[in-house]
C-alpha cells in the first residue's frame, strides 16, 4: 500500500526528473544552433552592395558557426519585399536578413503601406559595414569636379540635370535630395533597381550623374576609362580612392552621408540564437583579414551589435525623416 507521504515522494521525484530533462533538452538545443544551414535574405538584387556585403559576411561567420549561410536575393519595393519576408519567417534563428540604411531608417517615411516595421519587428545582430556614396560622372564629361556639377545644375534651366541611383528611397536617392539641399540646386532623380541598371545608364549616356555605395563602383572607378568619380559623401577620404576629394572639400561642409549595412533576425528569435549570431558576426568582424577586405572593397567593418545598432538606428531615423520632410520626398 502507498502511504500519502510516499506518493508524494514519488510524484516529487518525477516532476524534478521532468524539468531537468527540459532544462537538459534545451540546453542541447541552445548549445546545437544552428543545427542546419541559415538563409541570409539579401533585399536588393544580385552585384549591389547590400549582396557584396551579405556575401562577404556569410562566408566569414560559416567557419564560426560550424554551417553553411545561404544568401539569397529577394529585391523589390526599396527592399521592403525581402525584410518583409524575414520579419514574416519563422523565428528560429535559421532565416536572417541583411538590412541597409534604407530598410531600416527610410523607407517608412516613404512607403505607406510597410509590410513591416523596421523598429519592431526586428532582433538587431551586427552592423556589417559602412561606406560613403560616390558620385561619378561619364569619363567623357566635362564636369571633373563638385564645383563643375553644382554649376552645371545651375545652368540647366531648360533641362535638369540628372542623377541615376539603385532606387528610391535608398541612402543614394537620399544623398541627392542632401545634396540639393546643401548646394542650393534642383535635379532630376532617375531610379533604377540596383547598379546593373544605373552604370550602364550613365556610360550611355542617359543620364547625367551616377550616385551609388561605392563598393559596387569600385572597380569602374579606379579603372576610369568609362566612369570619373568626383567626389565621395563621407566626411574623410576613403583609402581606397584617396585621390578623390570629399564632397565637405569643395565647400559643402555639411554633406556626410555614409550608407550603411546590418543583420537582423525576425522578432520572436530566441535569445540563445541570437547570442550566437551575434557571437560569430563579432568574430568575422574582428578579424584583421575580413577587415582588410572590406578596405579593398571601399567599405569599413562594422563595431556596433545588439542594443548598440538598435540605438544607433534610433539617430538614424531622427536624421532622414526630416529630410525627407524638409524637401518633401515622396516616392512618386
Amino acid at each position: 500500500m502507498i502511504t500519502r507521504k510516499r506518493l508524494h515522494n514519488t510524484l516529487a521525484r518525477y516532476a524534478c526528473a521532468g524539468i531537468a530533462a527540459l532544462v537538459a533538452a534545451a540546453a542541447t538545443q541552445a548549445a546545437g544552433f544552428p543545427e542546419r544551414p541559415i538563409t541570409l535574405v539579401v533585399p536588393y538584387p544580385p552585384a549591389g552592395t547590400t549582396d557584396i556585403a551579405a556575401r562577404t559576411i556569410a562566408h566569414a561567420m560559416e567557419a564560426n558557426l560550424g554551417q553553411s549561410i545561404v544568401v539569397e536575393n529577394r529585391a523589390g519595393a526599396g527592399g521592403s519585399v525581402g525584410m518583409g519576408y524575414v520579419a514574416r519567417a519563422k523565428p528560429d534563428g535559421y532565416t536572417i536578413g541583411m538590412g541597409t540604411i534604407g530598410t531600416q531608417a527610410i523607407n517608412q517615411y516613404l512607403y505607406k503601406d510597410m509590410p513591416f516595421d523596421p523598429e519592431q519587428d526586428f532582433v538587431p545582430i551586427a552592423l556589417v559595414l559602412t561606406t560613403p556614396n560616390i558620385i561619378a560622372v561619364n569619363a567623357q564629361s566635362k564636369i571633373k569636379t563638385m564645383d563643375d556639377l553644382i554649376a552645371a545644375a545651375k545652368a540647366a534651366t531648360d533641362k535638369k540635370l540628372s542623377y541615376a541611383s539603385p532606387g528610391v528611397g535608398s541612402s543614394v536617392h537620399l544623398t541627392g535630395a542632401y545634396l540639393e539641399q546643401a548646394a542650393g540646386i534642383e535635379m532630376l532623380h532617375v531610379p533604377f533597381k540596383g547598379v546593373s541598371g544605373s552604370m550602364p545608364a550613365l556610360i550611355g549616356g542617359q543620364v547625367d550623374v551616377l550616385m551609388d555605395n561605392l563598393p559596387s563602383t569600385l572597380a569602374q572607378i579606379k579603372d576610369g576609362s568609362k566612369v570619373r568619380g568626383i567626389a565621395i559623401t563621407s566626411a574623410e577620404r576613403s583609402p581606397s580612392i584617396p585621390d578623390i576629394p570629399t564632397v565637405a572639400e569643395s565647400g559643402l561642409k555639411n554633406v556626410d552621408v555614409t550608407a550603411w549595412f546590418a543583420l537582423y533576425a525576425p522578432k520572436g528569435t530566441p535569445a540563445e540564437a541570437v547570442d550566437r549570431l551575434i557571437a560569430s558576426a563579432r568574430q568575422a568582424l574582428d578579424s584583421k583579414d575580413l577587415q582588410a577586405k572590406f578596405v579593398t572593397l571601399g567599405a569599413q567593418a562594422g563595431t556596433l551589435a545588439g542594443d548598440e545598432l538598435k540605438a544607433f538606428e534610433a539617430k538614424e531615423r531622427e536624421r532622414w525623416s526630416q529630410l525627407i520632410k524638409d524637401r518633401h520626398i515622396t516616392t512618386q
